[in-house]
């Protein structure tokens, strides 16, 4: 199995800008040469909003496209969150956009109840693990990170783990970073794979700080990359060798019931 290069971008996201934001977002992208998978922040065109007047239908997703054709011009599969409107409902939804025009969704399973999200957007009910070049990833959306009953990796009936990689993209406050750390390293021993979140930084309009703290930690919880607060592109190489000899060394995942 071929390692993984995934490059976070941690940018500060303009507050319900979208045009401001896709600038921001390709003056970023050269930086990430040679990746095979690029992370942005969650809701990476608006930013933490409830305001659904941007929000556009599904079957005709001027953001989708966008990310298409970034997606096609790297080489790289990308991974963010967008908020969308489908069957007059309003979702916080993943997606997972392929080289190739392919794109895999997952809608957020927890809603922010704390900020008004319960109220305007429907969460999902199913977990969407894609897999990628060889590696299962599983998607996820901030607040998910704090429900750790949605992800548990298993030992499915082939012998191999139900996911190598857990992606979480957030809006994640400044206030709350122990957290956001914390959590996010707990999810990688727990699960025994490679955890992944990338935050924004700067302050949106509700003058929330964002911290950044973007961070890729290994299936023992080793940190491999910790950002600070600013704005910024990091490239971490995910080895598959490294992560089976871990769980040969150690299957705790095969005693879990």
């Amino acid at each position: 199995m071929q390692d993984l290069n995934i490059s976070i971008i941690q940018f500060d996201q303009s507050w319900e800008n979208i045009s401001e934001n896709y600038q921001r977002i390709e003056k970023l992208l050269p930086q990430t040469e040679d990746a095979d998978l690029l992370v942005l922040p969650e809701m990476f065109h608006t930013g933490f909003s409830m305001n659904t007047d941007l929000a556009d239908e599904w079957t005709d997703n001027k953001a989708l496209n966008v990310l298409k054709e970034w997606s096609s011009k790297s080489n790289s599969a990308i991974y963010t969150s967008l908020m969308v409107r489908e069957n007059n409902q309003f979702f916080n939804r993943g997606v997972f956009v392929e080289p190739s025009g392919n794109v895999s969704t997952y809608n957020k399973r927890r809603s922010f109840g704390l900020g008004g999200e319960d109220q305007i957007f429907t969460e999902g009910t199913t977990e969407t693990i894609v897999e990628y070049k060889g590696w299962k990833i599983n998607l996820q959306i901030c607040y998910d990170l704090r429900f750790p009953e949605l992800i548990r990796n298993r030992i499915e009936g082939n012998g191999q783990s139900a996911y190598d990689v857990l992606l979480y993209v957030a809006n994640w406050p400044k206030k709350r970073v122990l957290h956001w750390s914390t959590l996010l390293q707990a999810r990688a021993i727990e699960n025994q794979c490679y955890t992944v979140g990338v935050n924004r930084v700067g302050i949106d309009g509700n003058e929330i700080v964002y911290p950044g703290a973007s961070a890729v930690f290994n299936g023992l919880g080793a940190t491999l990359l910790e950002m600070d607060n600013q704005e910024a592109v990091q490239t971490r190489k995910l080895s598959y060798a490294d992560l089976e000899q871990l769980r040969i060394q150690l299957p705790f995942l095969k005693d879990r019931k």
